[in-house]
């Protein structure tokens, strides 16, 4: 996240008509408004990979997944996101009234960067488990080409699948499979700048 905007606070509902007009994201956290900046070569290829694998896999069911640029509402926790991919298969997600804005998430993955990994991990990760619909949260870390997959189980707990290079990646929300390399593909040194 970056600074706020200096207006504060907003309510939800003037936070959506002015961010309607910007030419660039901001997501909402309990009434401010936090400009997001830009991301990274490595960020934007493993969203990029990940994002159409989800979407050749999904093609045909009712669950569609979304990238960046588009908001993800928390109610419980007051926020509006900008995830790097999220997927919901919520028919309450679809038609004019969700056409900017999702609720329903089953699978929210975020690739983290040095300025937004404690975030991801802590509040941001805080605020996704109050969705009810939410089974996943992945985060993948471009330096360590590791990814940790939370899940909740059964009894609501969130559990840790860590995978690592070599391995392959499992997404039950979604009955997804994939090598971890997979995701990875055409990310090199030179683009592991954060």
């Amino acid at each position: 996240m970056n600074l706020p905007q200096p207006k504060v606070p907003f309510s939800p509902e003037e936070y959506l008509a002015w961010e309607h007009e910007q030419p660039d994201r901001n997501e909402y956290v309990r009434g401010e408004v936090f400009a997001m900046t830009g991301v990274s070569e490595a960020h934007a290829t493993i969203t990029l990979n990940l994002a159409a694998a989800l979407h050749a896999h999904l093609r045909g069911s009712p669950c569609r997944p979304f990238t960046l640029d588009l908001k993800l509402r928390v109610d419980a926790a007051n926020c509006f996101f900008y995830p790097d991919i999220f997927v919901t298969c919520d028919p309450r997600d679809r038609g004019v009234d969700a056409a900017f804005v999702k609720r329903h998430p089953k699978l929210v993955v975020e690739v983290l960067s040095r300025s937004t990994e404690a975030y991801d991990r802590g509040d941001k990760f805080a605020a996704y488990r109050t969705l009810e619909t939410l089974e996943e949260y992945v985060l993948i870390s471009p330096e360590r080409t590791v990814l940790d997959v939370f899940r909740r189980d059964a009894s609501g707990h969130w559990v840790l699948y860590p995978f690592v290079a070599g391995d392959t990646l499992e997404l039950a929300s979604v009955g997804f499979t994939c090598p971890v390399t997979q995701l990875f593909e055409g990310v090199g040194p030179e683009a592991m700048a954060s």
